[in-house]
């Protein structure tokens, strides 16, 4: 049996490594994504599952990216600013494409992304690159899995 000190050190261990990962990668800059862009991390999440799906709907962009939906109405607001993105009403539902534009730099960020994760991978030894992948999986499960668990404890009453 694991005493709560140890919980508690192993926990401690964890948030530490978060926190110099988060910091390592640039994901504490919000005005740039890691691989060096200067586009807000969230504008680039959005911009990459346009590329994966179009057109998507606020709300499955609002799923995908795990934000509110006031969140992302602002964000694609952004977007459109920019003139990355085009709405589109669809009865109730608001659709979402990329322009020309939205291509172009999403393509450039894709682009920059692929390079800093090969330099990233290179910089693991062979023998450690499938631990360290299946440990992220592993690490995103469980995130996604305390996630659910909050959402389904709020009290309705």
């Amino acid at each position: 049996m694991t005493s709560s000190a140890g919980r508690a050190g192993t926990g401690l261990a964890l948030q530490e490594q978060m926190i110099a990962l988060i910091r390592a990668f640039g994901l504490h800059q919000p005005d740039h994504t890691p691989c060096g862009q200067p586009v807000p991390v969230a504008e680039a999440h959005a911009l990459l599952e346009l590329t994966q799906e179009e057109p998507l709907s606020q709300t499955d962009l609002c799923l995908r990216l795990r934000l509110e939906k006031s969140t992302v109405s602002r964000l694609v607001g952004q977007l459109e600013g920019r003139g990355w993105v085009a709405r589109q009403r669809d009865g109730r539902a608001v659709l979402l494409r990329l322009t020309a534009a939205g291509r172009t730099t999403a393509a450039t960020i894709a682009a920059a992304r692929q390079a800093k994760f090969d330099r990233l991978l290179e910089a693991i030894p062979d023998t450690d690159r499938e631990p360290v992948i299946a440990a992220l999986k592993t690490l995103v499960e469980a995130l996604r899995g305390n996630q659910d668990d909050r959402s389904s404890e709020v009290d309705d009453t």
